[in-house]
């Protein structure tokens, strides 16, 4: 009943008696109705108040936010003291949603007695250092309710809400950032202050100085550089507009707003602009989110115009917009206009004058007239063409056009006497008292200009003069003064006429203006000395009007807020405040680090480095180091998954007081750069260590490395002595001894030391012998011939190396990774191989070839600081210790595309150089093959109709006529299976995208002659189109 709306309000006295219930699920719905009606029954509520407070005690976390919540719903002061208790108590819950509720219900408390302010206070405090994303954001909301001047108790925790920010949910997002707007507006010094100061002074020198004056001012502008300090930006500034940077692609438009506000009031000239992308992008939205992000684009384009420029497009209107939006864009257009674009912009607003919408064109004719005024360059083909309107048919198009050009002539009025006796015959036709009125203020200004017309039009608008409305009757009366003192002889009975009339006019508007008329131009023996001034007072030189946006004054609001919106103070509404002109104490915001973690830090990883392999705290060290090195792909997948949205939510207390620590500066990139060398100490200090004090597991693993390096000997596989020390490793490291793993994790020396046990191929048996034949489990994924499998088998007891897994580089499309000349002899190509990802299904397996074409051998080659777009991932391939001088190693690592072509970011590193390499997928590589009979396969069609169905017509070469070559070219271009078809002239494939597993389903139809009708039926259409044009230049080959 609730939902649908009606009022259930009787049924309270039943419902509050099950409040008491022992179901959860009953007692949740309880709590809801409570909520609901709490406040309109709060005499039978308070009767149940002890049940709430037992319900503050209850196990569930849910039953406990949900009596708070209630509580804080009853708004009777008496329970006040109840209230701030049960607040109290729950802000130190272990639940962090109950520690949510607590926070809401502050507002809510303070609302019903501001008293207890100071009290709140103290949980608010408590609350800011929670350090869950649930809570920040309820916390900021009542911070900014309650005391939002209270700006110190920001600042130990402002470090920790930038870090934050990325995780917390999308409202509370929107609430922090607005509020650390303010913050920073408050504690950092503004970075556009100094270039703005030194453009100013630059501009006055270079217009006025002279060498004389320059030479004797030298030491003078000497002294003021030294005082103009260049500007440094504050780390903590920097760190809060990288952290909200990633939140421009938010599928939130409220959280993109505000960090386009937030950019627009702290970010250097230079950055703002990376906003505008993420602004227009939210023009494709609802008409609603339109209008509010206009209306700030249009306040940002007076004052950076440059930044809007490259998406004038964006900005043009289409024929479905609403009247509001299409008025926006005018403005937004009308501010971007400049002498480069201006002839565009106009030929747009010729074709809107032709709209149905009267309001828009009204809008579009005011738009040309700013623009005339603002850009010289045009302002008479603006007038002429403004001129050619009156002669529409339209009046009210006329009418606005008149208005315009009369603001237009004003200008230059000498030069266009003409269009003023045009307008003058307009008098007749024109009825919109607004245009009529311009008309009669034109010549009356201008009356030399048409010394016989303007007599003539003041003989015709005397005969009207009871029917006008009072604005023009008005003009009437000044247009007859006008002419009184300029041309009396022809004008004087006139003027009495009209100064009769408008006498006894009903406006007493018009009464007075005749009567002040009257006695100021004809003289009587009671004027005054006025008289003289008549002329001066009536023909004086007036200011041509500047014609401004209406947006001019409106960025003194923050903007996106609703004050800005509507251009007026809202209730509620906190101003933004002016830059500091001294940049606060930057120390305030340093959180002391207790004790007992200090030694958590970078002096504690130094200490282990020191220390022998095995020391007495090896049971304090030992996690510390499995974290730092252990290469897992679950493990690296976090990292890299949390380091690409820009902060990582899942850290420890110890990580984040490190941050702090180190001023914010919070960056798994970096953390991953500090550990290499680190391990790379570990290993030297273990080497050292292993002759004196090694251990009995130690000594065997030395056995065994010696007996398999003496095999791969005998085996006479050169090149590959790296790959066969991997095997070695792999099979030492499931042994499961703790100190096994500890040394692997510890050494690092062979390459496939990330390789984990659950990441070995069906193919990676270590026993491979020929008399029981063990049966293939059928892979859903066809590998690109039986032959290049064959050979990467070997009959020994070794496990498969890197080099023999996918050895058909000859058989798949290579690409070139590293150009030998740019990688200084080292050449890497790179092939899809078109097999599972052994590590992650959700992954492309991406096949690299690395050649050494130097003289000299080349160590550690491996990935370092992936950097992908945000949701991608990489698994890096294993570390390859050495490659000597000719040889080549081949390696496999698994990149998650997100079912996009966007490239893969990341380093190459060896011993002595980094190359910054990437890797971009066809559309093809994106999939991997669905096998499915025919019904099926129709089913499936049948499901993936209309828009996420793509047809395109194609006409077949001769060379691709054959079954065969038409399979061969269009397997080559996707990765997708074959599916049975019935139809001799039908091809038919499936497939599904690797990262999300959606169908991709393509069918060949052959028609008459050599045409054909491709069609992709696939819910990701981007994939779809991309897929039709590479399949479609492949059948063309």
């Amino acid at each position: 009943m609730i939902a649908r709306g009606k009022n259930a309000s009787d049924l309270f006295p039943a419902v509050v008696k099950n409040v008491a219930c022992k179901n959860i699920e009953v007692k949740k719905l309880v709590y809801v109705y409570l909520v609901r009606y709490a406040e309109e029954q709060q005499d039978l509520a308070l009767l149940s108040i002890s049940t709430f407070q037992r319900g503050l005690k209850d196990p569930n976390q849910l039953i406990r936010a949900s009596a708070l919540r209630v509580l804080s719903s009853i708004r009777v002061p008496i329970i006040v003291p109840i209230m701030m208790l049960a607040i109290k108590e729950a802000a130190s819950d272990m639940s962090p949603y109950v520690r949510k509720t607590a926070a809401h219900a502050i507002p809510k408390l303070y609302s019903l007695d501001s008293d207890q302010k100071d009290q709140l206070i103290e949980v608010i405090e408590k609350l800011l250092a929670d350090k869950t994303t649930l809570v920040a954001g309820s916390v900021v909301m009542a911070f900014e309710e309650v005391c939002p001047e209270r700006i110190d108790l920001i600042h130990k925790n402002y470090r920790k809400l930038c870090n934050l920010l990325i995780d917390v949910e999308e409202w509370g997002q929107v609430v922090i950032i607005n509020m650390l707007t303010r913050y920073a507006r408050t504690q950092f010094l503004s970075p556009n202050q100094n270039q703005e100061s030194l453009l100013e002074e630059n501009t006055e020198k270079a217009f006025y100085g002279s060498e004389e004056e320059d030479a004797k001012d030298a030491k003078a502008e000497a002294a003021v550089l030294a005082k103009c300090k260049p500007y440094v930006m504050d780390p903590d500034h920097r760190l809060l507009l990288r952290n909200t940077k990633p939140l421009l692609q938010s599928r939130n438009a409220a959280v993109v707003m505000a960090v386009a506000q937030l950019y627009f009031h702290l970010a250097p000239k230079a950055e703002v602009g990376v906003i505008a992308k993420a602004l227009v992008r939210l023009l494709r939205s609802h008409s609603e989110v339109q209008y509010v992000v206009l209306q700030n684009v249009a306040t940002m384009s007076i004052k950076r115009r440059g930044m809007f420029e490259p998406y004038l497009k964006s900005f043009y209107i289409r024929s479905t917009d609403p009247t509001q939006i299409k008025i926006l864009k005018l403005e937004v257009l009308t501010n971007l206009a400049n002498e480069t674009n201006i002839s565009t912009i106009l030929r747009e607003f010729q074709t809107y004058i032709r709209s149905m919408d009267k309001d828009f064109v009204a809008a579009t004719i005011q738009a040309i007239g700013r623009c005339a005024t603002n850009i010289g360059k045009v302002r008479d083909t603006c007038l002429n063409g403004l001129v050619q309107l009156l002669s529409n048919r339209d009046e009210l198009v006329v009418a606005e056009s008149v208005v315009v050009i009369k603001k237009l002539l004003q200008m230059q009025p000498a030069q266009h006497s003409e269009i003023i006796k045009h307008m003058a015959k307009l008098t007749d036709n024109i009825q919109v008292p607004m245009a009529r009125a311009s008309i009669l203020w034109l010549i009356g200004e201008y009356c030399e200009h048409v010394p016989k017309i303007a007599p003539d039009v003041l003989r015709k608008m005397a005969k009207s003069f009871t029917n006008e409305e009072d604005i023009v009757k008005l003009q009437v009366i000044n247009l007859a003064a006008k002419l009184y003192l300029t041309n009396s002889k022809q004008s004087k009975l006139l003027t009495q006429y009209v100064l009769n009339l408008a006498k006894y006019d009903q406006n007493y508007d018009i009464r007075d203006r005749a009567r002040f008329i009257r006695q100021l131009i004809v003289p009587t023996e009671k004027s005054g000395a006025l008289n003289k001034y008549a002329k001066k007072l009536f023909l004086a030189q007036k200011p041509a009007p500047i014609l401004e946006s209406s947006f001019k004054d409106r960025d003194h609001f923050q903007l996106g807020s609703l004050s800005h919106l509507l251009n007026a103070k809202a209730v509620g509404y906190q101003e933004l405040p002016d830059w500091p002109d001294e940049a606060p104490d930057p120390s305030v915001r340093n959180v002391e680090v207790p004790e007992w973690t200090k030694c958590t830090s970078r002096e504690k990883r130094k200490e282990k480095v020191e220390k022998p392999f095995y020391s007495d705290s090896e049971g304090e060290s030992g996690p510390t180091e499995s974290a730092d090195s252990e290469p897992e792909s679950g493990s690296e997948e976090n990292g890299s998954s949390s380091s690409s949205s820009g902060s990582s939510s899942s850290d420890t207390e110890e990580e984040e007081e490190e941050e702090e620590e180190d001023s914010g500066e919070q960056s798994e990139d970096k953390e991953e750069e500090e550990k290499r060398p680190k391990r790379k100490d570990k290993e030297g200090s273990h080497k050292a260590v292993l002759g004196s004090a090694g251990s009995p597991s130690e000594e065997e693993e030395e056995e065994e490395r010696a007996k398999k390096a003496k095999k791969k000997a005998l085996q006479g596989r050169k090149g590959r002595a790296e790959t066969s020390s991997e095997a070695s490793t792999s099979e030492s490291s499931s042994s499961g001894s703790d100190s096994g793993s500890e040394a692997e994790a510890k050494q690092r020396k062979p390459p496939s030391s990330k390789a984990s046990p659950k990441e070995i191929s069906l193919l990676d048996l270590d026993d491979f012998t020929p008399s029981p034949v063990q049966p293939i489990p059928s892979s859903s994924i066809i590998s690109t011939s039986l032959v290049t499998d064959l050979e990467g088998l070997t009959l020994t007891d070794s496990s498969l190396t890197p080099t023999l897994l996918s050895p058909a580089f000859s058989a798949v499309k290579t690409y070139e990774l590293l150009h030998r000349m740019a990688g200084e002899g080292l050449a890497v190509e790179y092939c899809f191989s078109r097999r599972p990802f052994p590590g992650d299904p959700h992954m492309v397996a991406v096949q690299i070839q690395i050649s050494n074409n130097t003289d000299t051998e080349v160590k550690n080659l491996r990935v370092n600081e992936p950097k992908p777009l945000s949701g991608m991932r990489i698994q890096e391939f294993p570390e390859i210790e050495h490659l000597a001088p000719g040889d080549t190693a081949t390696v496999v690592m698994g990149i998650d595309f997100c079912d996009s072509t966007q490239a893969a970011n990341f380093q190459l590193c060896t011993h002595t150089r980094q190359f910054y390499v990437s890797i971009q997928p066809p559309v093809g590589e994106l999939m991997a093959p669905v096998f499915m009979s025919e019904n099926e396969f129709k089913k499936e069609q049948g499901k993936l109709m209309g828009m996420s169905e793509i047809t395109e017509k194609l006409t077949l070469p001769e060379k691709c006529q054959s079954d065969h070559t038409i399979v061969q070219q269009l397997t080559s271009a996707a990765n997708v299976g074959r599916v049975p078809c019935g139809a001799s002239n039908e091809y038919r494939f499936a497939a599904k995208t690797v990262t999300s597993g959606s169908l991709v389903l393509i069918t060949l139809e052959r028609r008459e002659g050599s045409t054909a009708q491709l069609t992709i039926n696939s819910e990701k259409m981007v994939i779809g189109t991309m897929l039709v044009k590479d399949i479609i230049q492949a059948l063309a080959q």
